[in-house]
């Protein structure tokens, strides 16, 4: 079965590099424009170059802090006004951090807090309307197996990805009438 997304635009944080990148480059491959999300602009830029090599649909490379809420408004400006308005959104920003309990400070939680929850609620919040509007879009939540099995050494991502699956659960309730879908993967180790 082939699902085809012709027309749509989604946009995939984290897509420079690993699963995000391999998620873009599907998503592409099927039809849609794909706002590639990260930090790096070097990594953006070699993972567009692919992508367009691969496809015929507009790709956009978009650098974003997406623990910056201005940052994240700009991009999400942007995608819509070179792409079009947004159908996908996958939050897949971050990497799982490690440590134990004692020796993770404040300010460690709170950047894993930020980039891993609340640059995905921010983004929502700015594509959810237009879906519900349009009775259309689909959002998947790239989580951790420690939302659901956290594992000693593990508090900062099981807490922020476990807060994840809160969200996701809530706006898979608020977007079905609308045929918003919203879904988390919970991922383990990827080689990438």
């Amino acid at each position: 079965m082939e699902c085809r997304m012709d027309g749509r635009t989604a946009i995939v944080t984290g897509g420079s590099l690993g699963l995000g990148r391999a998620m873009a480059m599907e998503f592409a491959k099927s039809g849609a424009n794909v706002a590639i999300v990260a930090r790096g602009q070097d990594a953006l830029n070699e993972a567009k170059a692919e992508i367009e090599a691969a496809a015929s649909t507009k790709i956009g490379a978009y650098s974003c802090d997406m623990c910056d809420p201005a940052a994240i408004q700009s991009m999400h400006n942007s995608v819509v006004s070179d792409l079009g308005a947004v159908d996908v959104v996958v939050n897949n920003a971050g990497t799982s951090r490690r440590g134990a309990f004692l020796e993770i400070t404040d300010e460690l939680w709170r950047e894993d807090l930020e980039l891993k929850l609340f640059g995905a609620i921010r983004l929502i919040r700015l594509a959810f309307p237009g879906m519900t509007e349009r009775k259309w879009g689909r959002i998947i939540n790239v989580l951790n197996v420690g939302a659901k099995a956290p594992s000693a050494g593990g508090a900062p991502t099981a807490v922020s990805r476990a807060a994840g699956m809160a969200l996701t659960k809530v706006l898979a309730g608020e977007g079905a009438p609308h045929n918003v879908l919203v879904n988390a993967m919970l991922v383990g180790l990827i080689e990438s």
